[in-house]
């Protein structure tokens, strides 16, 4: 399962999502039909993590990647971790994720919102188990209770 970490993103969930779509969206799009050299039949993110304030590029050079490395195999699954923010991003994310779910099925994709390492971790267990669960915005709370996590979707 490879795991895209996406850094800061603007305050207002508007301009949230305009840098999500404008920035991010497109690096992803490899996931499904490799990219340049890659071969395309092995396109896809490794474990990254984009801030989307670095990743304008200068004109004509090409955008950063979100690979660290080789690009896992074809229909590997995806999940997305944001940072937490209010609710007024939560109908952008998950539209995001939801459109991302329907276009590259049968692979898997989620998102996670969370500042929580322990959190994360827990959730990115559960989904590697949950072969079902696809196109789904969980939003962690770490309630510090042992191994105790809340998931909202």
């Amino acid at each position: 399962m490879a795991v895209l970490r996406i850094g800061a993103l603007p305050e207002a969930a508007l301009a949230a999502a305009a840098e999500f779509h404008a920035r991010v969206l497109p690096l992803i799009n490899p996931l499904r039909d490799g990219e340049g050299d890659h071969p395309q039949d092995g396109g896809g993110a490794q474990a990254a993590c984009v801030d989307p304030a670095k990743s304008r590029h200068a004109e004509g050079a090409p955008p950063p990647s979100l690979r660290d490395g080789p690009p896992p195999p074809l229909g590997e699954d995806l999940v997305i971790i944001f940072t937490l923010a209010d609710h007024t991003h939560r109908a952008w994310r998950l539209a995001a994720i939801q459109s991302l779910a329907r276009e590259f099925a049968p692979v898997r994709i989620n998102a996670l919102a969370s500042d929580s390492e322990k959190a994360i971790a827990a959730a990115l267990a559960y989904l590697e188990t949950a072969k079902g669960v696809t196109g789904q915005l969980l939003e962690l709370d770490d309630t510090g209770a042992g191994e105790v996590v809340s998931l909202s979707a």
